[in-house]
């Protein structure tokens, strides 16, 4: 049957050669322009299901087309022509059937990454396209989403840059304003002749600068612990004689408080560190201490001499409170937002401790207890 269908193409063609060309020309001139219109169809369309529809109509207008040309040269004759016309058009009731029912799908995801592009447009992080498909529409949409979640990643990260920034520039300002502000007034005071205790007015000036110095100091130190371009000279140094010293030096300002100062240690503790940063972890914390402390406490060092070396510090004050606990650590991190010289610095005191001891390669936490109480601990010696 098939050497007979064959036998049928060639001597129709032999018999008339030039209708076989024309033919030839002609299928291939409806082909390409039914693929030039299905393009720009493609281009203009706003419904995937219509371009499917279309598609479909156009493969079998060409298959038309074919059976008249086959009918022109012979290969047909008029009846056979009629007959495949006819399986042609029932043919294309069915094909559209299906390709309406196929195309379902295909039309709602096309809808559902359009919305999900308009409300990205609008500024609508939170826009997904709950597509779950594996050809390129599914693609494309599984990449539109990673694209989303991304921005808003960056968009939450943005924000809280901005936040941290405003909240930097407010604390920073205010905690430049009042050294400056009684700076001023003292300067006028002694310009003018008016201050009746010149060397009080002079120790106190002292003590504003001191004040800006050690702000800048933070600030500098922060940045430089942020940015990793913090360096250290590790030996072995005892914890102990650090934390005695770091007692001595802020006993004055515990005795101006009423505050007592108590160091328990079990003797020579050896660690792996630098001995200036981590006598500023300890003042940092006593300090901190100090500061909330009621009048007639005592705060207590302990250095615990186990395999990891612990420091603790512990007021009888009442404590940090459950929803600051969390961020205690963070820069300009303050529990009393009461921004006074007596009760609090710039909230860089926990941030410098915590990033010292990081640099150190060991751990900073608050332990929930009676009063306030932080631990670290460094690596032994």
């Amino acid at each position: 049957m098939k050497i007979v269908g064959a036998n049928m193409w060639l001597d129709a063609v032999r018999d008339h050669p030039l209708q076989s060309v024309v033919g030839a020309l002609a299928m291939t001139a409806v082909a390409l322009a039914a693929g030039i219109a299905l393009r720009r169809a493609t281009e203009r369309t706003r419904s995937l299901r219509q371009l499917v529809l279309a598609i479909t109509l156009a493969s079998l207008a060409v298959g038309a087309v074919a059976a008249i040309v086959l009918a022109r040269i012979m290969v047909l004759d008029a009846a056979q022509a009629r007959t495949s016309i006819g399986v042609l058009a029932i043919t294309a009731v069915f094909a559209v059937i299906l390709a309406v029912v196929a195309s379902v799908t295909l039309g709602r995801d096309a809808q559902r990454l359009e919305s999900a592009v308009r409300r990205l447009e609008a500024g609508d992080r939170t826009a997904r396209t709950d597509v779950e498909r594996a050809d390129e529409l599914g693609h494309v949409a599984k990449a539109l989403d990673e694209l989303t979640e991304r921005l808003d990643t960056l968009e939450r990260e943005r924000t809280s840059f901005e936040e941290e920034r405003l909240a930097m520039l407010t604390s920073v300002g205010h905690d430049l304003r009042t050294p400056l502000s009684a700076l001023r007034a003292a300067i006028e005071a002694l310009a003018d002749g008016v201050a009746p205790d010149p060397q009080r007015y002079l120790r106190a000036m002292s003590r504003d600068v001191e004040a800006l110095g050690s702000l800048v100091d933070d600030l500098f130190l922060v940045s430089r612990i942020e940015s990793g371009r913090l360096e250290m000279h590790r030996e072995t140094v005892d914890v102990s004689e650090i934390a005695d010293e770091a007692i001595e030096a802020l006993a004055p300002a515990a005795a101006a408080r009423g505050v007592e100062l108590r160091l328990r240690s079990p003797g020579g503790v050896p660690v792996d560190g630098n001995a200036t940063a981590i006598g500023r972890i300890i003042r940092n914390l006593l300090d901190n201490a100090i500061r909330h402390a009621p009048a007639g406490s005592t705060v207590e060092v302990v250095v615990d001499a186990t395999a990891v070396p612990t420091i603790s510090v512990t007021d009888e004050g009442p404590g940090f409170p459950a929803e600051f606990t969390a961020h205690a650590f963070d820069r300009f991190a303050r529990a009393d937002q009461s921004r006074t010289r007596t009760t609090g610095g710039a909230g860089l005191g926990l941030a410098i401790a915590k990033g010292l001891v990081d640099a150190h390669g060991g751990r900073i936490w608050i332990e929930p207890a009676s009063g306030g109480r932080v631990a670290f601990q460094l690596p032994a010696a």
